[in-house]
C-alpha cells in the first residue's frame, strides 16, 4: 500500500488535494493576500495560481502519488455532470477554506480542466513511469 512520503498512513487521495496550495484557512493575511491579486476567471491569470501554487504543493510527492492524485481528477472529469463548484466551498468545521469561493469561479469544471491540462504537460514524464507499473503492487 502506498503511504504518504513523511507519514506511515495510506495515502488515499481525494479531489479536494488539488485546491490544497491554494487553502486560505489561517492564512488569509499571507496566502490570501497574496491570491487576491489573480482572478480566477482569467485564463492567464489562473495558470499562474495552478503553476505557483497548486502544482508546487506536490513537489515533494513520487511519481507514484502524483500519478494516483492525477486518477482521481482524470475520473471526476469524466463524469460530465460531477459539480466541480462544491470543492471551492468552504466548510469551516473541516478547517477548509480555498482563495475564492463557489460563488467567484464562473467555470469550476474549466478551473479542474486546466489543472489537468497543466498537470499532464508537467507530470509528463513520470505519469508515463507509474502507467508502466502495476498500480496493485503499490
Amino acid at each position: 500500500m502506498l503511504k504518504w512520503p513523511m507519514f506511515d498512513l495510506p495515502f488515499e487521495p481525494m479531489l479536494s488535494y488539488w485546491l490544497g496550495g491554494i487553502s486560505t484557512y489561517d492564512l488569509e493575511e499571507t496566502l490570501g493576500v497574496a491570491l487576491s491579486a489573480y482572478n480566477p476567471n482569467n485564463k492567464i491569470d489562473r495558470e499562474i495560481v495552478i503553476g505557483n501554487y497548486i502544482l508546487t504543493r506536490f513537489d515533494d510527492l513520487t511519481y507514484r502519488h502524483k500519478f494516483l492524485l492525477f486518477k482521481v481528477l482524470e475520473g471526476a472529469l469524466r463524469i460530465p455532470e460531477f459539480d466541480f463548484s462544491a470543492q471551492f466551498e468552504s466548510d469551516f468545521e473541516e478547517n477548509t477554506c480555498v482563495a475564492w469561493d463557489e460563488t467567484q469561479i464562473n467555470d469550476a469544471r474549466g478551473f479542474f480542466e486546466d489543472i489537468y491540462r497543466l498537470a499532464s504537460e508537467e507530470w509528463m514524464e513520470d505519469l508515463h513511469k507509474a502507467s508502466l507499473e502495476d498500480t496493485s503492487a503499490w
